[in-house]
């Protein structure tokens, strides 16, 4: 008899499978097996909260094979993902299976290589109760927020609403930034900018007015700007101080969950659901030309900065031989993860350092190929030198003005050479100034003032509220895709571009949730939440005891709310159209009902008059001078068609533009991205023109 090892997937179980040999069947559960079923509530409240769970809807075969594979076995190893969701379905596959909790049969398998799994194997444990109990609690917790208020949200707005314990605070972050922007007032202020060319030169450098004889100045108006303008006209420049110096700029931690999802979000335009999608099959296993199935990075769900020494040792000897001795620093560096980190995974890296992202290119899908390079890219320049750079700072004077100047140059390229991270703000660019002296005077060859106003803070991207919920302490790095997939797929915040933008729907939910459930979206509340069931998962918390106390002032807060609002319906502006009923002569009103959108009437039930819903793109055909609208195959992936079909059967994947091509007349189609463009699709052109599309 072999031994049975489960896992979750089938790329994982393949990838595995290699590594064990024929004495082993690794099969996969695909995913959970057992949850709580969506058709009602499925906790039994009076009863300690206890959860109903159900073989999901369509694994009732699965949960066969995989019981029938448990009698063939002598052993039976449960090796889901190394977290809480893999404790739990661990569990739920003990339950199914008939297995005794207290036996040591769990196994976890930081990285799938030979070394990795044999490691997990080597190192079999029981189930960790206190890792399932916390997966529990989130997930009850969770369903009594969602089957409890959403009904109430759904009631009072509009049909097929929901609320979440973690969407709505995510929601609301962006609300309120969007709140911050509509009441900020920009202030006017000047700066004033000069051009230098030192005696003896011909090149030029920049400085800008920084002080007057009074200190740092700041320039409120133009007429103060004119001043000092006036005060410079035909003054004399010299540099009145030189400062030369060195700094050093070291390189950025290997990838945590978060990070990775902001820097593939800043450099790779990726959704934080298609990163964790790709990192998920990098860290499943890859089928390598020449290698076979093979686990390219390590466990991509998690919040520590450790490395292993073993991967130290493999980065550093890489390094050695592929740029030389200056490209290592004096010693191995070491990250410190965050204090509340629940450290139990390395960080993101290659499993094999060596295996560099080029060498195996051919292998990979395009996005598999992007994410590794970052990943592998990021942690090889966490192991090299620090760049180091020759720094200059000059002040120019003139009539009791001092101008500043300052600049930097690569002396030594160190990790850049590799990998620089990407920041949310402006980059500072390198600048070389000429030679300077101290009492050497300067040209002036151009002076210039320039009126600037102050700038609301930014919306947030898909990066920055990542970051945001990270600090917060909302959530955990591995349900921000979630979340985000969530609050956009049910139009509470809509994508401009990069911007995360609250829909007026959006703004509705979340001040009605400030006002009646007030704790719900409160972001130090579900900190603290975050923090209890971290309790809960180190043993020192009950987990029935921490939905007991949420409970009972959740329930009192929703009947409060209920009464308060009895026959209040709140109508959204943007649910009207200028669609007037054909019956009644009212404007109708887009509504939501369970096949999704339809337009109908305001005045139901008197008039019971409905059209279908299309969502216009604002361009015409090409064909016959329709609107082209928005369709979606049976997947839901968007394509475009014309509103007369079937009279007319225009059709295409890529959105049309209402510009035609200079070369040969035909319409240009939009193609997103990083560069964004517009593209001809006649044979033979080949017309592109670069575009900022959110513009479009």
């Amino acid at each position: 008899m072999s031994d049975l090892v489960i896992v979750e997937s089938p790329a994982k179980a393949k990838t595995i499978k290699k590594y064990l040999g024929s004495g082993y069947e690794v099969v996969a559960s695909m995913g959970h097996i057992r949850d709580l079923p969506k058709s009602r509530l499925s906790v039994d409240i009076k009863n300690n909260f206890s959860p109903k769970y159900e073989i999901i809807k369509g694994k009732e075969k699965l949960v066969d094979e995989l019981k029938a594979a448990a009698d063939k076995s002598e052993k039976i190893y449960l090796a889901t993902d190394p977290d809480r969701e893999g404790e739990a379905i661990s569990w739920h596959l003990a339950y199914i299976l008939d297995l005794p909790t207290d036996e040591t049969n769990r196994v976890e398998f930081n990285e799938i290589t030979k070394t990795g799994v044999t490691n997990g194997m080597d190192n079999p444990r029981q189930i960790n109760i206190d890792l399932v109990n916390a997966q529990q609690a989130r997930r009850v917790l969770d369903r009594l927020v969602g089957y409890k208020l959403s009904p109430f949200i759904s009631q009072k707005i509009r049909r097929g609403l929901s609320a979440g314990r973690v969407q709505s605070v995510a929601v609301r972050i962006i609300v309120d930034r969007e709140e911050e922007i509509r009441k900020f007032k920009p202030e006017e202020y000047w700066t004033i900018d000069a051009k230098f060319i030192p005696k003896g030169s011909r090149k030029t450098f920049a400085a800008s007015l920084y002080s007057d004889v009074n200190g740092k100045i700041k320039i409120k108006n133009q007429q103060q700007a004119e001043k000092i303008e006036a005060d410079l006209q035909n003054a004399e420049y010299i540099i009145t101080k030189v400062k030369n110096g060195t700094r050093k700029k070291s390189p950025a931690p290997p990838f945590i969950t978060s990070t990775l999802q902001q820097e593939a979000s800043r450099k790779l335009s990726f959704q934080s659901r298609r990163t964790m999608k790709v990192a998920q099959e990098l860290y499943e296993g890859i089928d390598i030309d020449g290698m076979g199935a093979t686990g390219l990075i390590t466990y991509m769900r998690t919040d520590s900065l450790r490395i292993s020494n073993v991967a130290i040792d493999e980065a550093t000897e890489y390094i050695k031989s592929h740029f030389g001795d200056k490209y290592l620093p004096s010693k191995p560096r070491f990250f410190k993860s965050r204090n509340n980190a629940q450290d139990g995974h390395e960080a993101i890296r290659p499993s094999m350092p060596s295996l560099a992202p080029d060498s195996i290119k051919s292998s990979l899908t395009s996005d598999q190929y992007k994410l590794y390079k970052l990943i592998w890219n990021r942690f090889m320049a966490s192991q090299m030198a620090d760049c180091i750079q020759k720094t200059t700072q000059a002040d120019i004077e003139a009539n009791g003005y001092t101008f500043k100047a300052s600049g930097y140059r690569v002396d030594f390229e160190g990790f850049t050479t590799l990998y620089v991270e990407s920041k949310d703000e402006d980059e500072e660019k390198s600048t070389q100034l000429p030679p300077l002296e101290k009492n050497m005077p300067v040209k002036c060859k151009e002076l210039k003032k320039n009126q600037h106003f102050t700038q609301p803070p930014a919306r947030y991207t898909e990066a920055s509220l990542i970051k945001a919920l990270e600090e917060y302490g909302i959530g955990r790095p591995s349900t921000y895709a979630a979340t985000i997939t969530t609050i956009t797929s049910h139009e509470y915040v809509k994508r401009e571009g990069k911007s995360l933008v609250p829909t007026e729907l959006g703004e509705v939910i979340t001040n009605l949730m400030k006002e009646r459930f007030p704790k719900i979206v409160n972001v130090k509340f579900t900190n603290q939440m975050e923090e209890n069931l971290d309790e809960v998962e180190n043993g020192k918390e009950k987990w029935v005891n921490l939905l007991d106390d949420f409970y009972d002032d959740f329930e009192k807060t929703l009947k409060k709310a209920k009464t308060d609002m009895d026959g209040v319906k709140i109508q959204l502006k943007e649910d009207e159209t200028d669609i007037v009923c054909d019956k009644c002569g009212r404007k109708m009103v887009v509504k939501v009902g369970r096949y999704g959108k339809f337009i109908a009437c305001p005045g139901y039930p008197e008039c019971k008059n409905i059209i279908k819903y299309v969502e216009k793109t604002g361009v015409h055909c090409p064909k016959c001078n329709g609107d082209v609208i928005i369709k979606h195959t049976k997947s839901k992936r968007i394509f475009y068609g014309c509103s007369n079909y079937p009279q007319c059967d225009f059709v295409s994947w890529n959105e049309p533009s209402d510009e035609k091509c200079p070369q040969c007349g035909e319409i240009l189609y939009k193609k997103k991205g990083k560069k964004p463009v517009l593209f001809c699709a006649a044979e033979g052109c080949g017309y592109t023109k670069s575009v900022n599309l959110d513009d479009k």
